[in-house]
């Protein structure tokens, strides 16, 4: 048992003279059989393109609208200057007014027809002396002004090119709340972006915008530059033009809005075939009923619109309608906001008689207007 007890001692004492000797002089031996072991084995998914997609992504729907959505630059020539900016002592205090350097502008458009048609804000390219349209592609031209709206703040282009990229009109008309959207436009000059978002609220109005508003309002982040891109579905078709934002900042706060595509459409049609958009006009002056205003013009009735003013020598006063006067339906439909009157009655044709019907305090009237054409607004300061 002693005998053992020695060998035993004396292997240990080997084993740890030898292990001190590889420590001191050779310590990469010790450790290599641990990196060895320290391997880590991964998965990784296949290369195969299409299936590397994540459930949910709209990839594709961004990949086929984009090629349809450009870049636009404007430039235009200032003003002459006052004649107290050539005063020597205004120029002492404040330089020199540089009247040669032209005014740039930004925003974004959508190509909507393979003739060149591109459809985009008003206030992008308003007053502008020469207007650049930048393809997603790299390919850059001249565009002409075919016309402008600006009671939709929507204008048409033309460009002649080879080979455009057109984007698919969808049916604004059947957006619902929540619905998936993205926004496609330049913001800032920063090149072509991409953003997602669900659609907050519909018909959106009386926001001082626009004479006619009924805005598809989105989460999708819009900036400045944004203006005149467009707003897509999860197919990648139009459902609308993006023109505006509410901000404190000046950036996204996550309230943008956009013309429907269903009112581009209508834009675009009549400034093709007619060089404007034709409206109907009745000449009153409209506004909601108010449990104030009921009492004043003794009308019983809480909602609906009300007639506070006609303009004489109007369509509206030629009809024999009044001041008081509750407008209930345009041929046939029912009117119960101002947003609603001026659409159906832009809607009407001029010189085509239309049905109306009115409520005179107690009485319900018919009668026929001649709509007139809506004269031409100028432009609203943004």
């Amino acid at each position: 048992m002693r005998k053992q007890w020695l060998l035993f001692s004396q292997t240990v004492t080997i084993l740890v003279a030898v292990w001190f000797v590889l420590i001191t002089l050779k310590p990469e031996w010790l450790q290599r059989p641990l990196q060895w072991n320290s391997q880590v084995h991964v998965l990784e998914a296949p290369d195969n393109g299409a299936a590397t997609s994540s459930a949910g992504s709209l990839r594709f729907a961004a990949k086929k609208a984009s090629p349809a959505v450009v870049s636009i630059n404007t430039s235009s020539r200032k003003q002459n200057l006052p004649d107290h900016a050539k005063d020597p002592w205004f120029r002492y205090f404040f330089g020199d007014q540089d009247e040669s350097s032209p005014n740039a502008g930004l925003g974004s458009g959508v190509i909507v027809s393979p003739e060149g048609y591109v459809l985009t804000n008003n206030h992008v390219i308003e007053s502008a002396d020469e207007i650049t349209v930048i393809l997603n592609d790299g390919r850059t031209t001249r565009a002409k002004l075919v016309g402008t709206d600006p009671d939709t703040d929507l204008a048409v282009l033309k460009i002649k090119m080879d080979k455009l990229p057109v984007m698919v009109m969808s049916n604004s008309d059947q957006l619902q709340v929540g619905d998936v959207v993205l926004a496609i436009g330049n913001p800032f000059g920063v090149g072509q972006t991409v953003t997602s978002g669900i659609v907050s609220a519909l018909g959106r109005n009386q926001l001082g915008i626009n004479t006619f508003e009924n805005f598809i309002q989105t989460d999708a982040a819009i900036n400045p530059g944004n203006s005149g891109g467009a707003l897509v579905d999860v197919q990648g078709n139009l459902l609308g033009i993006n023109t505006a934002i509410y901000s404190r900042s000046g950036g996204s706060m996550g309230i943008g809005f956009a013309i429907p595509v269903s009112t581009a459409r209508q834009v675009l049609e009549g400034i093709v075939k007619d060089g404007q958009v034709v409206r109907g006009w009745i000449g009153v002056e409209p506004t909601e009923i108010t449990p104030d205003l009921a009492k004043t013009f003794n009308v019983q009735r809480d909602n609906g619109v009300i007639i506070t003013g006609v303009l004489q020598t109007g369509p509206a006063f030629k009809a024999g309608v009044r001041p008081g006067d509750v407008l209930l339906a345009v041929e046939g439909q029912q009117v119960q906001t101002v947003a609603e009157l001026l659409t159906r009655v832009s809607a009407l044709k001029p010189g085509q008689p239309a049905h109306m019907t009115v409520l005179r305090q107690s009485d319900q009237i018919e009668v026929m207007v001649t709509p007139g054409q809506r004269p031409k607004a100028k432009s609203p300061h943004r």
